[in-house]
């Protein structure tokens, strides 16, 4: 049985996604909130520079590349004039609507959170001093706190780079000109996603990898992407050391272990890192990585008893969806619940084109728990829903692949790489969240045509020839 504390005084540090999520339930519980936040508007990465301008401006380019590359006869493909300005300015309507939509507009409707506007740091494990932006400071005293201040993006350490005016994610999105040659500095999600989409927009790509692509995946997702991104124009520079970056008023130029390249902007994506310098946890004695992330449980406790930690600024996986679930179970467990937060079963997607999904184990990380597995990998020239889109990058490298135990069938893990595969993962997740068998996947039932009918196909893969199957073979 849990016990609830109605009495409490819950300050929570930070405005986005796991704060939110934290406040709405800590109100719930009967409990008050003091929402502080330091910057100048409230919501976060996600709806201010991450998720929500990043999936339009993607969208928007994606738009652009299908009038100029569609395969359908009879519909003349053009090459777009982009007037970058207007889609910058749609983009960031639609970032003020739904922060006020999701975040402002509870404020406004909640009089159990109060919202503190400062910088806060740790005066003792059981207070913190806010500063205002007047230089004002004030004590908030509380009885838990829960830390969710996110995170930034990570600016390496290159002789010259601090000097020059390169962009982060968050000038990416906001800036109103197309570059003609831009240089990505990474070879993760960020730097992938938007260095295709600026591609799609017309700019000359070269993408700068420290190793290879999305190399903590398994390696077909990064050769098949790679494959992709050659086909559409990308130049992609793997195994790259970055040893000065330089600007000359017009240009930049970076010298690295694979040669010199010059390009009218540069874009870091080579990480991000947690937001925890400001909050001096060393007066909390709270733990943090080697990273600066705060270290934290299952049940979002860091290693002093009454502050909890959510979101990008810990240890756990930075996806805004394990943001919100770790506020709200964070928030439950201040208020007398014990639960915990299950990641075993964590879909993920990358938003190039093609998608990226994947959830459960690949076959590598399956052998290092000790489990016997097998896999198979669906092309989708065998999917008659991609045969249909008439999608060279789907039908040329696209795939979905199943990992299941050897003994007795139980699928442990789905990767995809397909148009549709953040909405393919899914169905993949509940399958493994439900212990199902590659054989009860196979005899399930799936709408023909569509992408999601991989999964069955693939899974049939296991047992039978599929190309020797008539269309909706059961």
């Amino acid at each position: 049985m849990s016990t609830k504390d109605n009495s409490l005084h819950i300050a929570i540090v930070g405005s986005g996604s796991a704060a939110f999520a934290a406040a709405i339930k800590v109100v719930e519980a009967g409990s008050r909130v003091t929402l502080i936040e330091g910057g100048d508007v409230i919501g976060g990465t996600c709806v201010n520079t991450g998720c929500v301008p990043s999936k339009l401006f993607i969208r928007g380019a994606h738009i652009a590349h299908l009038q100029a590359h569609h395969a359908i006869k009879g519909i003349p493909r053009n090459i777009p004039d982009i007037d970058r300005s207007a889609m910058v300015a749609q983009q960031q309507e639609w970032v003020g609507k739904l922060r006020h939509a999701k975040y402002e507009n509870i404020l406004d409707n909640n009089p159990g959170i109060t919202l503190l506007r400062g910088m806060a740091c740790f005066q003792d494990a059981d207070t913190l001093l806010v500063t205002r932006s007047d230089g004002r400071e004030q004590i908030v005293r509380f009885d838990r706190v829960l830390l969710a201040v996110g995170a930034s993006a990570i600016i390496p350490h290159i002789t010259g780079l601090t000097d020059t005016p390169f962009w982060t994610s968050t000038e990416a999105l906001l800036a109103d000109a197309i570059p003609q040659h831009l240089i990505v500095l990474g070879g993760s999600v960020i730097a992938l996603e938007l260095a295709q989409a600026f591609r799609y927009l017309g700019s000359k790509v070269s993408l700068l990898a420290r190793s290879t692509i999305l190399s903590k995946e398994d390696p077909a997702i990064g050769a098949g992407l790679q494959q992709v991104f050659a086909d559409e124009g990308i130049n992609i520079v793997l195994n790259t050391t970055t040893e000065t970056v330089s600007h000359n008023g017009q240009q930049f130029k970076i010298t690295t272990n694979k040669g010199e390249f010059c390009a009218d902007q540069l874009l870091l994506a080579t990480g991000r890192q947690a937001n925890t310098a400001a909050l001096a946890l060393d007066k909390a004695g709270v733990e943090t990585d080697e990273q600066s992330a705060i270290v934290i449980d299952k049940h979002m406790r860091t290693n002093v008893k009454n502050i909890y930690a959510a979101g990008d600024c810990t240890n756990q996986p930075q996806f805004v969806y394990v943001a919100a679930a770790a506020g709200t179970h964070a928030a439950r467990n201040m208020t007398g619940d014990n639960v915990s937060l299950d990641l075993s079963v964590m879909p993920a997607v990358v938003f190039t084109h093609p998608q990226i999904g994947t959830v459960g184990l690949d076959e590598q990380q399956a052998a290092a728990q000790g489990l016997v597995v097998e896999s198979r990998t669906l092309g989708l020239e065998n999917v008659p829903r991609a045969l249909a889109n008439m999608d060279n990058a789907d039908l040329n490298n696209g795939f979905i692949k199943l990992v299941a135990e050897k003994n007795n069938g139980r699928i442990v893990g789905c990767q995809v790489l397909a148009a549709e595969g953040g909405e393919i993962i899914q169905s993949a997740a509940l399958a493994i969240r439900n212990h199902m068998s590659i054989q009860e996947l196979a005899g399930q039932l799936f709408p023909y045509l569509t992408m999601v009918e991989g999964l069955k196909l693939c899974a049939q893969t296991f047992s039978k020839d599929v190309t020797q199957l008539s269309c909706c073979a059961g």
